[in-house]
């Protein structure tokens, strides 16, 4: 996730054309569904040998959809045949109590959608603020939050403790190029010799963008991966000087079946989280795009 991105302004007629199609395809799919699917129903649980997925959870960071509110972002989410949401916070605003719980649950019940992952939070060693996200996370059932926490012996010990009481993982976020986690060894460093749930969320657009190889930083934090945001960027020359793109899945520099190879080999079990960053007043056929690269990868795996 990033608040900020470069202007993607190179798409070609081709693209244009595809979007197009999608785009007309998803307005007439989303009135057929509806018609034949109640918005209750969840699809039927992931199976390896029925999902295009395979044995993937594969979801949405719904930043993906922040150009929507809730409950529409939950209806473009299961339109795109997914079921598996990290949720962005201005989607399901973090607290705690019961009543607030309760209209959470009830909306993505409604929706089918099985909440899974949460962030990207912040974290120092203020130990209430910490327990009232893990107090949340237990609360709605969520098995990891993604997380940009300072990089302080007093902020992990305090995590420590956290993830060992309410067994939730922390996934350490990446963002990119000068952030607190630009390169995998600043994961590496800090999650060492620190409790099993303290691990990582490898963003692969944005290792992309700092020049690490997300297939690398899977196969190199290993058991310590708890999400992934599945992401792609390209690196293109403007003016003579070499930019990063923010791109549909598939378009970019990343190497989809090898990130989804190495999740294999780790018997990785959490959601898969598709990411995209640009077009957010109408992402639904570029994101439909980056689905069918995804499922090609997988595909490919077989």
């Amino acid at each position: 996730m990033r608040r900020t991105s470069e202007n993607q302004q190179t798409g070609s007629s081709h693209v244009l054309s595809r979007r197009s199609f999608l785009a007309n395809s998803l307005v007439a799919g989303v009135a057929v569904t509806h018609q034949s699917l109640p918005t209750t129903a969840a699809p039927t649980a992931a199976n390896p040998s029925k999902s295009p997925y395979a044995e993937f959870k594969m979801g949405i960071q719904s930043y993906s959809l922040r150009g929507f509110d809730a409950p529409t972002a939950l209806k473009h989410t299961r339109t795109l045949g997914l079921r598996f949401w990290e949720a962005y916070p201005r989607h399901v605003p973090l607290g705690t109590l019961p009543a607030h719980i309760a209209k959470q649950k009830a909306m993505l019940a409604e929706a089918g959608i099985k909440l899974t992952a949460y962030g990207v939070l912040g974290f120092d060693a203020n130990e209430a603020k910490a327990r009232q996200a893990f107090d949340f996370a237990r609360k709605m059932g969520i098995d990891s939050l993604s997380a940009n926490p300072k990089k302080d012996k007093a902020t992990f010990d305090l995590l420590d403790r956290m993830v060992e009481e309410y067994q939730v993982a922390i996934a350490i976020h990446n963002h990119g190029p000068r952030s607190l986690y630009d390169k995998i060894s600043d994961v590496e460093q800090m999650v060492k010799d620190r409790h099993p749930l303290i691990g990582a969320c490898v963003d692969t657009g944005h290792f992309l963008r700092s020049d690490e190889d997300p297939v690398a930083a899977i196969r190199r934090l290993g058991k310590r991966v708890f999400g992934v945001h599945l992401k792609d960027v390209k690196t293109v020359t403007v003016g003579g000087k070499k930019r990063k793109q923010f791109k549909i899945v598939g378009e970019g520099d990343l190497d989809v079946a090898g990130c989804l190879k190495e999740l294999r080999r780790l018997k990785y079990k959490r959601c898969v989280a598709l990411e995209y960053e640009e077009n957010p007043k109408n992402p639904l056929s570029d994101l439909e795009l980056c689905l069918k690269s995804i499922r090609a990868a997988v595909k490919s795996l077989s």
